[in-house]
């Protein structure tokens, strides 16, 4: 993914600069779809609606990649976005998104490309959600990295991430932290044995 970050970043002038402030909600699921969004600065949350009512956290944004791409064409939005600090985005709606791909053909691919990786991620996603807590918590977290380079999240924010409880994810990182898979130091998380990690966010997978 990280190959994706900041590939639209060149046609910025053609979108609508927004300002939002933190708890910003910028397009809900089921809403007929407005266009689409860049996270320049800041942090987006993606939310999931379940069939059960039950609202959790599926991904964050990193800087220098689009958003609600399914909003495009007055689709409905399959998710919800809420904004985790002061943001600024940029709004490319059809209209713009046309002018775009007509001025720069390989703006095409680029969001073709983008849209694509979404509609996966999006898959592998619901594809999880009932998977065990500890499956879940291994596949977010070589998530983030793969997204971010990095991994610094709260447990709590991580909770609702999965879709359990703070002493749930305590306890899991406390027990890999003793099995030496990660080392933690405040909200930073660094993974010893990536290839254990990996093989723990697979264990279900060809079940």
């Amino acid at each position: 993914m990280l190959e994706l970050r900041h590939t639209w970043e060149p046609f910025l002038d053609y979108g609508q600069k927004l300002e939002l402030e933190k708890n910003t909600v910028i397009y809900r699921q089921g809403e007929s779809g407005k266009g689409f969004y860049y996270l320049s600065q800041g942090g987006v949350k993606i939310l999931l609606l379940s069939d059960k009512g039950d609202e959790r956290i599926v991904n964050y944004v990193p800087e220098g990649m689009t958003l609600g791409e399914h909003g495009v064409h007055k689709e409905n939005y399959l998710t919800s976005a809420v904004t985790t600090v002061p943001s600024i985005l940029y709004y490319f709606s059809d209209e713009a998104l046309a002018t775009v791909c007509s001025e720069h053909p390989k703006a095409a691919t680029i969001f073709t490309n983008l849209i694509i990786y979404k509609f996966r991620l999006l898959a592998e996603i619901i594809s999880l959600l009932d998977s065990p807590v500890e499956q879940q918590m291994a596949h977010y977290l070589l998530k983030l990295i793969q997204e971010n380079g990095r991994i610094a999240i709260d447990q709590s924010s991580f909770a609702q991430y999965i879709g359990t409880s703070r002493i749930t994810v305590n306890k899991t990182f406390q027990k890999w932290k003793q099995q030496g898979l990660i080392e933690m130091s405040g909200r930073e998380v660094e993974i010893l044995d990536m290839e254990k990690m990996i093989e723990i966010g697979k264990m279900n997978a060809e079940k």
